[in-house]
């Protein structure tokens, strides 16, 4: 698909993705009180579906406006989502530019893999700038949301059937 090829997509087409992504950072908004941080990013959680369900539908750069969106809405420190999702999607291209082929637990695998490093980054960045935050307050996070990703995939597949009727 080339970039004349996205024009003539209709307009729902072209904004489910990046709404759903949208839509998936400010769940953070939600008034949930918690003492360990449990609730995934499912900003990120809907980035991973969509670029591993459709890889072909984003560049590379598409990461840094949405984890700009992200970090205004996350708390997290600015820059760190849009850093973090940009070396993602930039692994997935070298991943796609030398794999053969690529099943559900090959995906599975690099999600896990990118959300470990995403969750991890956004600690270590926190840490850096303001020398709180620990690995292992993370942890229930990070399986939660590791054990999350096939249902992020299913509806990024179930908003891409009705995104193209």
């Amino acid at each position: 698909m080339d970039d004349d090829d996205i024009v003539l997509l209709p307009r729902r087409a072209r904004w489910v993705p990046i709404a759903t992504v949208l839509a998936g950072s400010l769940v953070t908004l939600l008034p949930i009180v918690a003492d360990w941080p449990l609730l995934p990013p499912f900003g990120l959680l809907m980035l991973l579906g969509w670029r591993l369900l459709r890889p072909e539908m984003w560049p590379s750069w598409i990461a840094l406006p949405l984890g700009l969106f992200d970090d205004l809405f996350s708390g997290q420190p600015l820059g760190s989502a849009m850093a973090l999702w940009t070396i993602v999607f930039v692994a997935f291209d070298m991943m796609d530019n030398r794999a053969v082929w690529r099943d559900y637990w090959m995906d599975w695998l690099t999600a896990a893999a990118a959300i470990i490093f995403c969750l991890a980054g956004g600690v270590g960045l926190v840490a850096f700038t303001t020398g709180g935050g620990h690995l292992l307050a993370i942890v229930p996070q990070t399986i939660i949301t590791i054990l999350l990703f096939p249902a992020a995939m299913r509806l990024c597949a179930a908003l891409d059937r009705w995104r193209l009727r």
